[in-house]
């Protein structure tokens, strides 16, 4: 362990200033990946910066009926929260699948956002890794890589992304709002995250001297009846292989409103436009939900060890959306 500052900050302004006039600073929350990361010598920050006593814990509802979640709320109680599981049973799913109760009553919702790659290679220093180490290289690209992207990868970098709560916040168009000393700026979730492309080790577009303060859900009807799947090698405390956030609603036998989204299987949360264009207006059948996901995959490309997850995505998707279907999706 490499020696560091520390610091607990009494209030926002604190700590924005320190991250400001200091290098090498990270803040800490629940704590749940960022120590692991410093214990691995992956993070080794000069200074921390605790928030801990930040008043970013509050789940309330605005006039619009935009539901915002501060950064300090647990992800134990987002899940547990009654508006959430009437209004975005998603993403209460999506939590309660994602890890141990130990884990979630630490784990915040910032940070959740933040939580880097559980990728072999990128835990290991004897190994080449872009997202570590930038312009080392990546040894995942053929060596084992089952557990790796099948869609938004690049030459540079193939892991995935490991949030469940993400995938279901992209499927609800979920917008990050973030502080720092030059002042507030809202993000669309969808483009918070980055591909990987030839800096893999940019993960997010989070400024070096930016806080993320709160996550506001719109309004979103149809997530009503919407459902978390996720496929993983057993039944609890994993990652996913594949994972699928939807929403569904029929009406006349017809889609007349459809959100998807994938984990497991994109170096970023992954939102399924191309899916959601092809099934809008269409039957509300099994053949349609397999054009759907078809079209979506198209562009997937996987490697002797994880090209199944392809299929494993397609079929995955059929059956959350047959699930929706026959649970009741009619208006």
């Amino acid at each position: 362990m490499k020696p560091f500052s520390y610091l607990s900050a009494p209030d926002t302004a604190t700590a924005l200033r320190t991250i400001a006039d200091s290098e090498d600073v990270k803040f800490l929350a629940g704590g749940t990946n960022l120590v692991d990361l410093m214990r691995e010598g992956i993070e080794h920050p000069a200074t921390v910066v605790d928030i801990t006593r930040l008043p970013l814990t509050g789940i309330e509802e605005l006039p619009d009926g935009t539901i915002r979640v501060g950064a300090l709320v647990t992800n134990s109680r987002l899940a547990a929260d009654p508006v959430i599981r009437a209004r975005y049973p998603v993403l209460a799913q999506a939590i309660l699948l994602g890890a141990s109760a130990q884990l979630r009553n630490m784990a915040t919702v910032g940070g959740n956002l933040l939580q880097r790659t559980r990728c072999m290679y990128f835990y290991d220093e004897t190994s080449a890794c872009n997202k570590r180490a930038p312009g080392s290289g990546c040894d995942a690209i053929g060596g084992f890589s089952r557990g790796s992207a099948v869609l938004g990868a690049s030459e540079h970098c193939i892991s995935t992304h490991p949030s469940d709560m993400a995938v279901a916040l992209v499927m609800l168009d979920a917008v990050v709002e973030v502080e720092s000393v030059r002042g507030v700026r809202r993000i669309p979730i969808a483009d918070f995250h980055t591909l990987p492309g030839d800096t893999p080790h940019i993960e997010t577009v989070l400024a070096a001297d930016e806080l993320i303060t709160a996550v506001e859900l719109p309004p979103v009807p149809v997530a009503a009846h919407s459902r978390y799947r996720k496929v993983r090698d057993r039944a609890s405390y994993a990652f996913a292989l594949v994972s699928v956030a939807a929403a569904l609603a029929v009406e006349d036998g017809r889609v007349t409103e459809v959100r998807l989204a994938l984990g497991g299987v994109g170096t970023k949360p992954w939102r399924a436009t191309e899916a959601e264009r092809v099934l809008l207006g269409e039957p509300a059948t099994e053949e349609a939900f397999r054009r759907a996901a078809e079209a979506e995959l198209a562009a997937a490309e996987g490697g002797p060890e994880n090209a199944f997850k392809i299929e494993l995505a397609r079929r995955t998707i059929v059956a959350t959306l047959r699930q929706l279907l026959t649970e009741g999706s009619a208006a």
